[in-house]
């Protein structure tokens, strides 16, 4: 069916104008509604307003305007059927053969830290998914874009088809249509889930990305879903891993933490060391202290871009993953001769790429939580003795750290980097020791370090081996209830202790 009417209807409004313009030049009726219709004005695009269309006002501040038989019959009958024909000529429907719509901006509206239930209320679309579905069904007569990325191909293919679109074209379009307003429902349901009172179900659906070579292991079968290659872009090296994405996403997150110029190396989503400099190389040296031995096959992530000066430094061991917000040219080239190296760009910011949501699978279900996505500042110094500025600095280090470091998770550390870190222990005193025996082993001094625990400490065992390492002051969250022979074992030692009231597992 030649498209001689069209209906548009966008939030975002990126590239409207010259589609729009280009349908205007091949002699289609444009209809549109509110904030569209007044851009495609001021563009001098001729242009009726949906309430010509239904002779119908848009009332309740928008909340109705394209809900409207005129509308959806003139999307919804069926072109050659002639009963369908026959009531559209006695309705008055006139037929729209082209639907231009995407929604309003819920999922990005819920994203704000002070977004209120009212106002994510008001940013929820009826009319939009109603004509989209609409078209959608009606698909082999109507066209439905519901993404600006496909605009030039619907002009490509309507230049190519004397001003038609295609049937293969119109089913892909329709099912992304469905696909769209399926996952827009679905994103208002898991909010008011979240927000409401009443609990009902939890739903998830994924476009895929990529098929996988295998999972973990060889054996098991494995896919990527979602939106990751928005955020990450493979430069250089072989396809990404199972492994190598779930490294990438720990690493994106670890640098989240730090806003001056930081590097991390990561071995299985640990980090072995970080290190915070001006200069990168410094960076880099303060963290592959931390452990010489794990970063071999590991993950380096920064966030700043890499040289070439820096890229030479790094270059010296074998890495899988690099990260970087950008690669200098020659850096990049210098890097490319390594061929089994992947160079990861990292398009957006790492606190824009944290995933808002962790789900584990269990037996007979699924877990969902928030993400620990949380920056709180300590609380409550609990000592007698205070800590130093140098001392709560070397503690909010660590603080940031061990927040990524599987429990039972301890680590040592100076203002400005990692000096011992002990992961994953079923006891608390154990991982201590390995980050003691750690950093003895880096030939690094813990004297005058600080001690950042993931949870509370049981007992003053733990504390006890940090001071006897050299540690002076301790950052934790509290919540024992022998927090009292905790804290008299750091006073009786004269070190300084912070609660923050807040707990990091990671199992």
């Amino acid at each position: 069916m030649k498209i001689t009417r069209a209906l548009i209807s966008v939030s975002d409004k990126s590239g409207i104008a010259k589609f729009a313009r280009a349908l205007e030049r091949q002699g289609v009726d444009i209809i549109s509604t509110g904030g569209t219709a007044e851009l495609l004005r001021k563009e001098k695009i001729p242009v009726r307003d949906i309430s010509s269309f239904t002779a119908f006002p848009e009332v309740l501040e928008g909340r109705v305007k394209t809900l409207h038989p005129r509308v959806h019959g003139g999307l919804l009958y069926k072109r050659g059927n002639p009963k369908h024909e026959a009531e559209a000529r006695e309705c008055g429907f006139e037929p729209i053969d082209l639907v231009v719509v995407n929604l309003y901006p819920f999922e990005k509206t819920i994203q704000k830290p002070d977004v209120t239930l009212a106002e994510a209320i008001e940013n929820i679309d009826i009319g939009g998914p109603s004509m989209i579905r609409s078209a959608a069904k009606n698909y082999e007569s109507v066209t439905v874009v519901v993404d600006p990325a496909d605009y030039d191909s619907v002009l490509e293919n309507m230049r190519e088809n004397n001003g038609e679109t295609t049937l293969k074209l119109r089913e892909h379009l329709a099912i992304k249509a469905f696909i769209k307003t399926s996952d827009y429902d679905r994103t208002i349901g898991n909010y008011l889930n979240r927000e409401q009172i009443t609990e009902a179900s939890f739903s998830l659906s994924l476009p895929l990305v990529t098929k996988l070579r295998y999972g973990e292991n060889p054996h098991q079968h494995a896919a990527l879903y979602g939106d990751f290659d928005r955020y990450f872009e493979k430069l250089h090296g072989k396809e990404l891993s199972f492994n190598n994405i779930l490294d990438i996403s720990a690493a994106t997150n670890l640098i989240a933490e730090f806003s001056q110029p930081t590097v991390a190396i990561l071995k299985h989503t640990n980090p072995c060391g970080v290190g915070s400099d001006v200069d990168l190389r410094k960076a880099w040296e303060k963290a592959f202290a931390t452990d010489k031995q794990a970063p071999f096959g590991g993950i380096i992530v920064c966030n700043r871009a890499i040289d070439e000066p820096f890229a030479k430094t790094i270059s010296e061991i074998f890495s899988e993953v690099i990260i970087a917000p950008e690669f200098e040219t020659n850096a990049r080239a210098l890097l490319q001769t390594r061929k089994n190296l992947r160079l990861i760009r990292l398009m957006t910011s790492a606190v824009e790429a944290r995933p808002a949501v962790d789900l584990r699978s269990v037996c007979g279900g699924l877990l969902v939580q928030d993400s620990d996505n949380v920056s709180e500042t300590p609380e409550q110094v609990v000592t007698k003795r205070r800590p130093t500025k140098s001392e709560l600095a070397a503690m909010l280090f660590g603080w940031r750290v061990v927040k990524h470091v599987k429990s039972n998770a301890i680590v040592y550390a100076a203002a400005d980097r990692t000096l011992g870190i002990g992961a994953g222990q079923m006891s608390r005193v154990d991982s201590s020791r390995i980050a003691i025996w750690k950093a003895e082993k880096a030939g690094l001094s813990l004297k005058g370090s600080a001690v950042a625990s993931d949870a509370f400490f049981p007992f003053p065992d733990g504390l006890i081996a940090a001071a006897d390492a050299g540690a002076t002051c301790v950052i934790q969250p509290g919540g024992s209830v022998r927090d009292q022979e905790v804290i008299a074992a750091a006073d009786e030692r004269k070190m300084a202790m912070i609660f923050t009231g807040v707990r990091h597992f990671r199992h």
